[in-house]
């Protein structure tokens, strides 16, 4: 192997793919220690060295000075299965202190004779495994990367192309690398074509075997929050705080915000001018419903705009610490408050952090009579 142009190898790597010199030297030393152990002799206490300004390299055997050997010893577990301890020092590398002192004879307990042991024709395989090594460093150098580049990226939405799609996901091209969508994960009735942008919320960034796994959603109720700040930039200069969002994909959300500024409405300033910023969103979200509801410190307050579109609630408190709630409604704004199979009201609960009994007024006064 040419040390010279071996090193110039390695620099140009460390450089080009952002990789620690050292960890590929220390790569390299490893891989080569099998590769002798593989090809010249199967013991076990050999080293490599690799000279990180020249490039040399050479393989020394070593021995281990220790006052008796070492073979290990055998234990059982609770169920009586035999363990096997291997011995601290491999038993290649162990050698008595008399006999240590007749090769070097001032040489104490734990020090270590080393000796090259480095064949001529080294450099052939020195070749073939620095190629394997730098490789995969290279790659995972890139895996590591791209989880460091996209780790900050989860929890926020990103724009990419849809590339691909199996029976049960799609595959957006992010960049440097593609994002999993499960189908399932898409707002429900909504239609894609591959090829196409598409906005989506970042679920999950984590390593896996074959590179970072980055799962996407168009479901996710952060989707909405994020769609909103995207395109109401009173929430990014902290004007107008947007407090919570619930949401049933495809059917409806609730968004609730709040202004820091007496004179900006919150609830006009989502709308837009002739709903042109409500407009953006509500497309986005394939037709799927919006209420905006205006935030109260008042949880009686809160939970009575929450049950928008129906009007008029009357809200009680019944328990503070348990969060429990009751909306009285007249006959017209029941089924408006309810909503179908429930939603309206569940989603004013998850909005509020309550739970929200709803009744008429016939409906309590009948129950007090019934007490």
């Amino acid at each position: 192997m040419d040390s010279e142009a071996f090193i110039k190898a390695v620099n140009n790597i460390v450089e080009e793919k952002n990789i620690s010199k050292d960890i590929v030297f220390e790569a390299m030393e490893l891989a080569l220690a099998t590769a002798y152990k593989k090809n010249f002799n199967s013991k076990t206490n050999v080293r490599v060295d690799i000279n990180r300004e020249t490039g040399e390299i050479k393989v020394y055997s070593y021995l281990v000075v220790v006052p008796e050997i070492d073979e290990g010893e055998e234990t059982t577990d609770e169920e009586g299965n035999v363990i096997e301890i291997p011995p601290k020092i491999n038993i290649d590398a162990q050698i008595l202190l008399e006999d240590a002192r007749k090769i070097v004879p001032n040489i104490e307990i734990g020090e270590t004779i080393e000796k090259e042991v480095t064949p001529k024709d080294f450099g052939r395989v020195a070749a073939g495994t620095a190629k394997q090594v730098v490789m995969q460093k290279i790659r995972e150098a890139e895996k590591n990367s791209i989880v460091e580049e996209f780790s900050d990226k989860q929890d926020e939405m990103m724009v990419g192309i849809l590339a691909m799609e199996d029976a049960r996901n799609y595959y957006v091209d992010l960049g440097r690398t593609r994002g999993i969508l499960p189908k399932a994960e898409m707002i429900p009735g909504e239609e894609v074509k591959m090829g196409s942008s598409i906005k989506v919320y970042v679920t999950k960034v984590e390593a896996g075997p074959k590179g970072p796994v980055i799962l996407l959603s168009r479901k996710h109720y952060g989707f909405v929050r994020r769609l909103f700040e995207s395109e109401i930039p009173e929430l990014a200069d902290g004007t107008i705080i947007l407090y919570s969002v619930a949401r049933e994909p495809g059917l409806r959300s609730k968004v609730a915000v709040y202004s820091t500024d007496d004179r900006i409405d919150p609830i006009g300033a989502c709308i837009g001018e002739k709903g042109s910023r409500i407009g953006s969103i509500l497309k986005e979200l394939n037709g799927e419903k919006v209420d905006l509801i205006l935030y109260s410190e008042d949880p009686a307050e809160f939970i009575k705009n929450a049950l928008s579109p129906a009007k008029n609630a009357i809200v009680n408190i019944l328990d503070p610490m348990k969060k429990e709630a009751l909306a009285i409604v007249d006959n017209e704004n029941l089924s408006l408050a309810i909503g179908k199979k429930g939603a309206n009201v569940k989603l004013a609960s998850r909005l509020t952090k309550y739970k929200i009994d709803v009744k008429t007024l016939e409906q309590v006064t009948a129950e007090g009579n019934n007490e």
